[in-house]
């Protein structure tokens, strides 16, 4: 079990969520929640109110415990306003997938990408991934240029036949790697 510490870049302290953190945990989902709906709508049936961001935490904690799920908030440093939130599943044969949102008000000012380069070191690091996955929608030009200015490499994905199931919806979707140096 890998210990729940904070991990630290020079304006953001992204840590594991703590049982006092689900005010500012639910009140970020909520405010946001239809710019969140199409890319994270499982958070959001989870989260529906106050006492489901408590029970969300507390899985957070539980899936750490387990290797299954790594959930950082991400908090900056100076102000200890919330920002976001930025996680690492591992997956099979040293593949992990990360993903992460910020708060509408955060956006713009570099903070995804350096919370996303943190956890790449934790991936590799700690974690000891040998890739990693970033997905995020093809209009997402935003997501694309973080993952983009990190090293990640777009995936030319194979075409789909369209009777295939969500056919539109997978093509939609951009898959980024990064593999271990």
């Amino acid at each position: 079990m890998l210990p729940r510490a904070p991990l630290h870049t020079s304006r953001l302290c992204l840590r594991p969520y703590e049982p006092a953190d689900a005010t500012d945990f639910f009140r970020l989902l909520d405010g946001d929640r239809i710019r969140f709906q199409a890319s994270f709508p499982d958070r959001l049936q989870a989260v529906r109110a106050l006492a489901d961001a408590h029970t969300a935490l507390l899985n957070f904690a539980n899936d750490w415990k387990t290797g299954r799920f790594y959930v950082f908030g991400i908090w900056h440093r100076a102000t200890a306003r919330y920002l976001g939130d930025i996680c690492l599943m591992p997956q099979n044969r040293g593949q992990a997938e990360i993903g992460y949102y910020l708060a509408a008000a955060a956006e713009g000012h570099g903070y995804a990408r350096e919370a996303l380069e943190e956890v790449v070191r934790f991936g590799f690091g700690a974690v000891g991934s040998q890739r990693l996955l970033i997905r995020c929608y093809a209009d997402n030009e935003r997501g694309q240029a973080v993952a983009r200015a990190l090293g990640f490499q777009l995936e030319t994905s194979p075409r789909r036949p369209l009777w295939f199931r969500n056919a539109n919806a997978v093509g939609n979707i951009c898959r980024f790697w990064l593999s271990r140096v």
